[in-house]
This record gives C-alpha cells, sequence and structure tokens, in this order.
C-alpha cells in the first residue's frame, strides 16, 4: 500500500517555501487551527474570485494574511470595502477560536498576472467548467492548450478522476503535454488541486506545469 501525500512536501526547501511563517514554537497546536479557520474561511467567502494560494505570516503582535488571487478588484471592493468587511470576518473568527482573545489582522491582496501559469488557477477554472456539464474532453485539451502556449512551460499534465461526462464506472485520465520531471526534487513544478462538485458526483482534477529545473 502507497502511503500518498502532497507533491510539495518534498520540495519544501529546495525549490518550495512553507505558507505559514511566524512564531510557532508556543502553543502550536492553537496556532495550527486558527491557520486552517483563517484558510477554511477565506476559502469559502472568496470561492469564485480565482484565489491562487493563502499565506499567513504572523509576528508578535499581528496576524498578516495574504491573499494571491487573479482578480484582486473583486476582493478589494469600492473603495476597499471588500478588505474591511474580510478583515472584520477574519478578526471575529480569531477571536472565537482563540477563546474570546483579539488580534489584529493585517490584510494584503496581491495579484497573479496570468492565471495559467499557476496550477491551483487553472485546476480552478477546470472545475467551473465541469460543474456546468461541459465534455471533460474539451475542456482539459482546451486548458492544455492554453497552459503549454507559455514559454516559462516546459511541460504540464492534467489528470482528472471520478464519473466523468455522468458515466456509471469511475475512471481516471490523464492528458500530458511536454516533459515532466516528477521524481526530480529540483524541478520546479507547480501543482494544484481542485474538485468538481457535478449533479453525479464529485470529480476531481489535478494539474502539474513544469517550468524547469532550479539550481
Amino acid at each position: 500500500m502507497t502511503h500518498k501525500i502532497h507533491p510539495k512536501i518534498y520540495r519544501i526547501g529546495e525549490t518550495k517555501d512553507w505558507e505559514s511563517k511566524g512564531f510557532y514554537e508556543k502553543n502550536f497546536a492553537k496556532l495550527l487551527r486558527e491557520d486552517y479557520e483563517i484558510r477554511t474561511l477565506l476559502r469559502e467567502v472568496l470561492r469564485e474570485m480565482s484565489v491562487e494560494r493563502i499565506e499567513i505570516e504572523r509576528s508578535m503582535d499581528e496576524v498578516g494574511v495574504l491573499i494571491y488571487s487573479a482578480r484582486p478588484g473583486l476582493i478589494i471592493g469600492r473603495g476597499g470595502e471588500g478588505v474591511k468587511i474580510l478583515k472584520e470576518k477574519l478578526e471575529k473568527k480569531l477571536k472565537s477560536v482563540s477563546g474570546g482573545e483579539e488580534k489584529r489582522v493585517r490584510l494584503e491582496i496581491k495579484e497573479v498576472k496570468d492565471p495559467w501559469l499557476s496550477a491551483p488557477l487553472a485546476a480552478q477554472d477546470i472545475a467551473r467548467q465541469l460543474e456546468k456539464r461541459l465534455p471533460y474532453r474539451k475542456v482539459v485539451k482546451q486548458a492544455l492548450h492554453k497552459i503549454a502556449m507559455h514559454k516559462e512551460v516546459e511541460g504540464v499534465r492534467i489528470q482528472v478522476g471520478g464519473r466523468l461526462n455522468g458515466i456509471e464506472i469511475a475512471r481516471n485520465e490523464y492528458f500530458q503535454e511536454g516533459k515532466l520531471k516528477r521524481a526530480t526534487i529540483r524541478g520546479n513544478i507547480d501543482y494544484g488541486f481542485e474538485m468538481a462538485r457535478c449533479p453525479f458526483g464529485a470529480i476531481g482534477i489535478k494539474v502539474y506545469i513544469y517550468k524547469g529545473e532550479v539550481f
């Protein structure tokens, strides 16, 4: 039996870095739960706003939350109203999780200029189209072409699994273009996973984008 873990964990310290940073020595379990609740809340609230990743930076007196999105204007809102509401929700959530302790939240929104160079955003786009019941082969091949046309990309692989097109027996299929050195630790591979909630069941989407080696 194999034990599957997130592909990024192999590359921590080599080509990837942690998405949570700061002082975690004391009350590690409590702070870890706070990070989980922050990410869960933001994923729910910003589900349709193309969020690539959420980074958390902790200092002694505040919690910094960095949101990378391809549609930052929707999150910021008119006159920064969206950021203000989101910040209030985060502070309220942290207060309830930490047992009444108030914590100051610093919220930053950063733009992802090209969503097709980001594996998580590509997976989200495929999932949205599959939820509209579009043919999976057409959707995946279009996404594969859009990603592979970038000069930074040396290889791409998209894998889908589940009741594809609503058939009774679930199966896995993958589409690949170019090379993909998944076993090389110095390989700069961007990985994204998303789940499409279709009427006939869930379909998992995995996207691997290979951008060469980092020396």
